[in-house]
């Protein structure tokens, strides 16, 4: 009987250790299902940062005609994305630290769902512009925020999941374009539901990141330190978790070169955004043609974006790259300058790629800082600069247009600002960090407000 008692609970026993799951294997099992649900709410989020611009785009003709809206005020609205950009980007590291980045995000994309839903309906010019303005609000802490979560959730993979994100970005660029007139021609042709249809694809990337709304983990990558590694003798590092040291951004040459970088691709960008068709219409290029040519500049950043920042990761420097992207965006003006119509796709292909410079930009922000709250103040100081330098650029274009007749000037100025990007670019792409070039003032953990370095 003691035998058969031994045998009998022996293979109770074996049982039940094949059908227990220990605690970390539960909690390695709800990792992994977090970071699918992460990558998925990543590449939703990531589609709904451009068509609130590119859907009104497409329709900017019929939305003037139905709101009365004057020329001016039309070009203000060109320019009011950077503007945004620039104005709510610089909260969100604040609003992280206090939220957690989850949660910002969250009411980023349920911002932009409610300012598209209601804008084409407000029924004037003043509340179509403040309902926009929402949207964009909402666009402008998540572009902050992105290369973050990256950073912090995917430490490892900085390169691919940027690839991801920004391809899934000019994907939604692309698709907002190309789609919006078609769909509102299929609804009947009214431009209102033309536009709020785009609220439903950000409706759907609140539902992701709703798993993440009491997730403060995230908050101390944005905005509180890592603990410093040992040092040589065992003893822990100077620094402590819980402390929070701010860098002094300003001062460091990259962050000010990654900045100005950043503003004049994003100059470049909006400037092919809204003028290249009418470039190539000027030359005699159907107006059908013309849109096309413009969906293939940025359809080029669909698999560059994916790409460009795994390449980007892998190399310590990145000015090769810069240099690469800037000679076919001198090739490409060029081209538009000289023989606009009869090479017109080899110039919206080489413009094109030349636009792909925005994910090599996100790249080298999680890669020019160490930390988390770093990459949290590092992408809000550059993407914040550099869209209010790229405010100018779309205006000016227009002026020079206007005043000269032709496009000389106006294509002369774009190649020109190409030159300072290329210069920046490669100083941005140096293999070195912003808290190597600026120091930190210490926040709370009994600091008292002394300066330290970091690094």
């Amino acid at each position: 009987m003691t035998g058969d008692e031994t045998r009998t609970t022996a293979s109770a026993t074996a049982r039940t250790s094949a059908t227990t799951v220990l605690p970390e294997q539960s909690g390695a099992r709800t990792r992994a299902w977090r970071k699918r649900l992460l990558v998925a709410g990543i590449v939703l989020a990531a589609l709904n940062l451009r068509p609130a611009i590119t859907s009104f785009g497409a329709l900017l003709e019929e939305v003037r005609d139905g709101l009365g809206m004057s020329g001016s005020v039309a070009g203000l609205l060109t320019s009011l994305p950077a503007l945004c950009f620039a104005v709510f980007g610089v909260t969100a590291p604040r609003l992280a630290r206090r939220f957690g980045p989850g949660a910002v995000v969250c009411a980023g994309m349920a911002a932009i769902a409610t300012g598209l839903l209601v804008r084409p309906f407000v029924g004037n010019t003043a509340a179509f512009l403040l309902t926009s303005g929402l949207a964009l609000a909402g666009i402008a802490v998540s572009n902050v925020l992105m290369p973050v979560i990256v950073k912090r959730w995917f430490p490892d993979r900085v390169g691919s999941m940027t690839g991801l994100y920004s391809m899934a970005l000019a994907l939604g660029t692309a698709s907002a374009a190309a789609a919006t007139v078609p769909v509102t021609d299929a609804l009947g042709g009214d431009w209102q539901t033309g536009l709020a249809v785009w609220a439903a694809l950000a409706a759907a990337a609140v539902l992701p990141w709703l798993a993440f709304v009491r997730d403060r983990g995230g908050a101390s990558a944005a905005g509180e330190a890592t603990p410093e590694p040992p040092r040589g003798d065992g003893r822990p590092g100077e620094r402590a978790a819980g402390q929070a040291p701010a860098l002094r951004i300003t001062r460091s040459r990259t962050a000010w070169a990654l900045a100005v970088f950043f503003g004049l691709q994003a100059t470049a960008a909006y400037i092919s955004m809204g003028w290249m068709a009418q470039i190539f219409r000027d030359a005699g290029v159907p107006a059908g043609q013309a849109g096309l040519l413009l969906a293939v500049t940025m359809v080029m950043g669909v698999p560059l974006a994916f790409v460009i920042p795994r390449l980007a990761a892998r190399l310590p420097r990145q000015g090769p790259i810069v240099l690469v992207l800037g000679v076919s965006g001198l090739l490409g003006y060029a081209g538009l300058y000289f023989a606009p119509a009869a090479g017109a796709w080899a110039w919206a292909v080489l413009v094109g790629i030349a636009n792909c410079a925005f994910p090599l930009a996100l790249t080298m922000v999680g890669m020019r800082a160490r930390t988390g709250a770093g990459v949290a103040q590092l992408s809000a100081f550059a993407q914040s600069t550099g869209y209010l330098i790229s405010i100018p650029g779309p205006l000016l274009v227009g002026v020079l247009y206007q005043h000269s007749g032709g496009w000389g000037l106006p294509i002369a100025l774009m190649a020109g600002l190409m030159v300072p990007q290329m210069i920046v670019g490669v100083l941005a792409g140096r293999d070195r960090t912003v808290e190597e070039e600026a120091g930190a003032v210490r926040v709370g953990g009994g600091g008292g407000g002394s300066r330290a370095r970091q690094g």
